[in-house]
């Protein structure tokens, strides 16, 4: 019988060191073992405080749905806490919070993850709450709960989409930079027709298929001793069955061959100015190039943008850039919204010249020094908490097959000198390969950078 027992939360692990750092690298030792059900699990001790956290991935994102069918994985990001075979509906939250817990999910394209941090004397609760929903979800779901699920998730996109300033930018973005077959063409929280459209039936085969043990992981962080722990994932989760196979993530290949411009008129003060770039798949050649390129740009008051546009010029009021990385191919962009009274073909302008001038120059050994050095601070800062470093083990584990990815991923950034930016830029950002989104004030189309500047 599967249930929870008071004597279950107030197990006592043993101290051990915990994260062990070197001046010649980073690592988090951890066990990693395989379940027969094909779960994969990473435990690793860290007794800094009396804390425990359990973050499952599911290797299923909207990129695994399909052209009319979307909406899915986000979709479950909602069922997934509306109670299981042997936890009522509420309960979830609940009995998390009488613990002293929290709990939260989040969906992209790649995958699902869901988390909880929680005293140490919880964690068996955590386990019985995550394999309960991921073996027994559909003895408890319905039809009313998928269609009262299905409400709150159309209700949030016309919240954080539809009814939200700029709230369409991103859409539209992938519209135009994925042709209609490629799976990040459409948003990871799915449309209203197809929402609209899901039957039952789909929703639950859609869960049949990705929400298995083979193709998903534990990764648990905390105050644990790692045998004892081992112990409980064995238990809760070793008769949740296998599931099918699923193949590895697969789309076209995608290119731009011109230069897109796309005006949206929109319930806005300011107008805001995107360009976007197809680029290289995280942690492939080019992703950490970019990354620090994205620093230089507009990483900080002394960015190169910023002072130019913010600063110097002031005909901006913010300007962002960012390599939004993904496992089958990434996006670089920069935003920058205008000031009052000035329009996007202008700060277009500025744009354009300082790519220009980073392309035939590249960037000085300073800039590169600044934005590595950013990056690393940014990254030692996530593994300051226990779900930072669990979430961590996961990601490398997924994206590369070695959860202690650590030295490996700071080491490429390292690497990188003021000639493999300028390489990087000269090769992937095209000004005629891309996408020029202008959102601009309902009536006031031409504050839209329509043209290009050479025009």
């Amino acid at each position: 019988m599967r249930s929870i027992t008071a004597s279950a939360l107030l197990l006592v692990f043993t101290v051990v060191p915990a994260l062990q750092g070197q001046t010649t690298g980073l690592t988090l030792p951890h066990e990693r073992f395989v379940l027969p059900n094909g779960l994969t699990v990473i435990l690793h001790e860290d007794h800094s405080t009396p804390m425990v956290a359990v973050d499952v991935w599911y290797h299923v994102g909207s990129a695994r749905e399909r052209p009319g069918r979307t909406g899915f994985a986000h979709l479950f990001e909602h069922i997934m806490f509306e109670g299981s075979g042997h936890v009522p509906e509420g309960k979830f939250d609940e009995w998390l919070e009488a613990a002293g817990g929290n709990n939260n999910g989040s969906t992209n394209t790649d995958r699902t993850n869901y988390f909880e941090t929680l005293p140490k004397s919880a964690l068996a609760l955590a386990l019985f709450l995550e394999s309960d929903r991921m073996g027994y979800l559909l003895n408890a779901m319905s039809p009313a709960k998928v269609d009262g699920q299905r409400d709150v998730v159309k209700n949030e996109r016309r919240q954080s989409y539809d009814n939200r300033p700029y709230g369409l930018a991103f859409q539209t973005l992938s519209e135009n930079l994925y042709q209609a077959d490629h799976p990040y063409h459409w948003p990871v929280i799915g449309s209203m027709v197809d929402l609209s459209a899901a039957s039952y039936e789909d929703v639950v085969q859609f869960h049949r298929t990705f929400y298995a043990p083979s193709n998903a992981a534990v990764a648990i962080a905390g105050d644990i001793d790692v045998a004892e722990a081992r112990q409980l994932v064995e238990h809760w989760f070793s008769d949740v069955p296998a599931g099918p196979p699923v193949p590895p993530l697969a789309g076209p290949a995608v290119f731009l061959a011109e230069e897109k411009r796309v005006v949206l008129e929109d319930r806005v003060q300011l107008p805001r100015l995107y360009m976007c770039w197809l680029s290289p798949a995280i942690f492939t050649p080019g992703d950490a190039e970019l990354d620090i390129a994205a620093d230089i740009l507009a990483g900080g008051k002394n960015a190169r943008l910023y002072k130019r546009l913010v600063y110097d010029m002031q005909i901006a009021q913010d300007v962002s850039a960012f390599q939004g990385s993904a496992e089958l191919v990434s996006d670089f962009c920069i935003v920058a919204t205008a000031r009052s009274g000035h329009g996007l073909a202008e700060l277009e302008r500025v744009i354009q010249d300082e790519l220009d001038r980073l392309k035939a120059d590249g960037p000085s050994e300073r800039e590169i020094l600044r934005a590595v050095n950013q990056n690393e601070a940014s990254f030692l800062s996530q593994l300051e908490s226990i779900f930072g470093k669990a979430d961590r083990l996961n990601n490398y584990h997924f994206r590369t097959g070695n959860p202690d990815y650590f030295n490996e991923d700071l080491a490429r950034y390292r690497a990188v000198g003021p000639e493999d930016v300028q390489a990087m830029l000269q090769t992937t950002l095209h000004d005629d390969a891309r996408v020029i989104l202008s959102i601009v004030p309902n009536g006031k189309p031409e504050l839209a950078a329509t043209k290009p500047v050479s025009e």
